[in-house]
Order: C-alpha cells, then structure tokens, then sequence
C-alpha cells in the first residue's frame, strides 16, 4: 500500500478570480502602470533629489504597493471566516496606499523630498497625511492578520507560511516607524527635515544603484524591505517546495514540508532581526563586519544544517510504497 505522505501534492492553491479582492486588484494594476510611466520619465527628466533621479521613489514604490496589493487580495480571497473584515479592511488599505503615493509622486514632480519634510506648513501636512496612511495600512494588515489566524488551512506548512508570512510582513513595516523620529544632528540644526533612512550620516550619500541604500552607513530601509516581502517571500518559498516534490519524494512528505517551513520562518526572523541591528549601529549593508557578520554567517550555517537535518530524517522515516 502506498502511504498517504507520498500523494503527489497540489500546487498551492489560489482562488478563483471572483474571490480576489478587486479594488486591491485595480491598485495593482494602476501601480504596474504608474511603474512604466516613472521609469519613462526618468528618462525624460533627469533632475536629482538627494543623490538620485527624482523618479526612481514613485516607481520604486509603485512596485512595492503593486506587490503588496496583490498579495494582499490573495490573502483576504483565502479568507473563508471573517471575509467581510477582510474586505473592509482591503478597501481602507487602498484608500491609504493612494494617499501615499499621491503624495509621493506630487513631490517628485515639485522637485522635493516626501518623506520627512515639514519645511513648510504643506509640506508638513503631507507628510502628516502621508505618515497617518501609513498607520492606517498597517493596522488594516493586522485586522487581516488575525483573520488569517483564523482560517486555519488543510495544509499545516501552507498554513505556516502565509501565518510567518503576515506575521513579519507586519515587523517589516512597522520598523519604518524608526525613522520617523528627527536625529539629534537635525535637531541642532534643524533644515525642515525631522527623520531619516540613514543611520549616523543625512539621507542623499553614496547608495546602492536604483535602491539607494546607503553604502558608507546603516539604513533602515533595508530591514524594512526585506522584512515586508516576507509576506510574499515565505509563501513563494513553500509554492517552490511543493514544485519541487514533483521529482524530489521527501518532499512530498507533508511533516517536512511543515518543518522546512518553521525553519525557513525562523532564519527569515533572524535575518530581519540581524538587518535592523546592522543599520541601527550604523553599519552598511555592503560592509559586514564584527558580531553582525557573525550572527549572519551562524544563522546561514544554522539554516543550512538545520534543512539537511531536517531532508535526512524525513528520507529516513519515508515509508516504502
């Protein structure tokens, strides 16, 4: 008899087109839009704020709103118990990621900086607009959150992955909140600009291609992004797994797939945890070294050792058909 551990699983499954929330789907796809229109006129206009093209914020966030809306609408179209809060709270999410990135591109176009500004009383009034939308979205991605907590799936890994996924989706976004606060140097010498990516030097240094992070000190930014992707990293992780149980057997096991995903969770956390650390201390994303390059390479070698232990006991106990 063949055991059920070695049934062939499903790819993971995604809803029917009508269960997608639609007005995160139409952001979506205004995003993708809006991406193609900045990258054009980053071409067409090369004025320079801070170091880098005007219009390379608004398309970078417009890739990074695109993402999150459809990962967003994935999540809530899930949602079998609490649908209806998912979809409010999917509605005020775009509400608030259209407030932002109004805001953004307006102030690319007026040749000025977004974030942080409050040189003047408008200036201070988008950004204050700007920052409350941005506590709106976050709080609407715990109320789906919680809903996603109860909408246990078939699956426990799946389960797991879109559980870890949300749960450092909203670490991610809530570390942009350590830069709102004004540096002590702006204080001193206050030039209408209260918060900053960088740690340790002002915003506008040296930077990696098109990202910008700061290649001479820490940066904030960097923690921020990798720990709001893991709402679609995690998730794209498992997906990968379960293509890959097509021609490797442990996989198919579901306990394996369940363990390599709390593991994966685990060294994603640490990461996150690591990446903060780095940029509150200063220290550049390109530049490693001491006890952050330590942490770093133990939790690489944990991770690696802890998926080969993990592969060699399920080889072990997998049952012969």
């Amino acid at each position: 008899m063949t055991s059920t551990l070695q049934r062939q699983p499903s790819t993971l499954a995604l809803p029917r087109p009508d269960h997608w929330h639609r007005p995160l789907v139409v952001l979506a796809v205004a995003m993708a839009a809006l991406t193609l229109v900045t990258a054009a006129l980053a071409v067409i206009d090369p004025h320079q704020i801070l170091g880098q093209n005007a219009w390379f914020k608004p398309m970078k966030f417009a890739i990074s709103i695109g993402i999150y809306a459809i990962t967003l609408a994935w999540l809530i179209g899930q949602l079998r118990r609490f649908r209806r809060l998912g979809n409010i709270a999917g509605t005020v999410t775009v509400i608030g990621l259209v407030i932002e990135i109004v805001v953004i591109v307006g102030a690319a176009a007026a040749h000025t900086t977004s974030h942080f500004n409050v040189a003047t009383p408008l200036n201070t009034t988008l950004w204050s607009f700007m920052a409350i939308s941005i506590v709106v979205v976050w709080l609407m991605t715990v109320l789906v959150g919680i809903a996603v907590l109860f909408n246990p799936g078939a699956d426990a890994a799946r389960a797991v992955a879109i559980r870890a996924g949300v749960l450092l989706g909203l670490v991610g976004m809530a570390l942009a909140f350590l830069m709102t606060g004004p540096r002590p140097e702006q204080l001193q010498d206050f030039q209408g600009i209260a918060g900053a990516h960088a740690v340790g030097i002002p915003d506008g240094g040296p930077g990696l291609p098109f990202l910008g992070w700061s290649t001479d000190a820490g940066d904030l930014r960097v923690p921020h992004f990798v720990g709001m992707h893991a709402l679609q990293a995690i998730p794209l992780a498992l997906l990968l797994l379960e293509i890959l149980s097509r021609r490797i057997a442990v996989l198919r096991n579901p306990r394996v797939r369940l363990q390599l995903m709390v593991v994966g969770s685990l060294a994603f956390a640490a990461m996150i945890g690591i990446l903060t650390w780095q940029a509150l201390i200063s220290q550049s994303i390109v530049a490693p070294a001491g006890g952050v390059l330590f942490a770093g390479i133990g939790t690489a070698v944990g991770f690696a050792g802890a998926v080969v232990g993990v592969l060699m006991i399920g080889r072990r106990r997998q049952p012969v058909a």
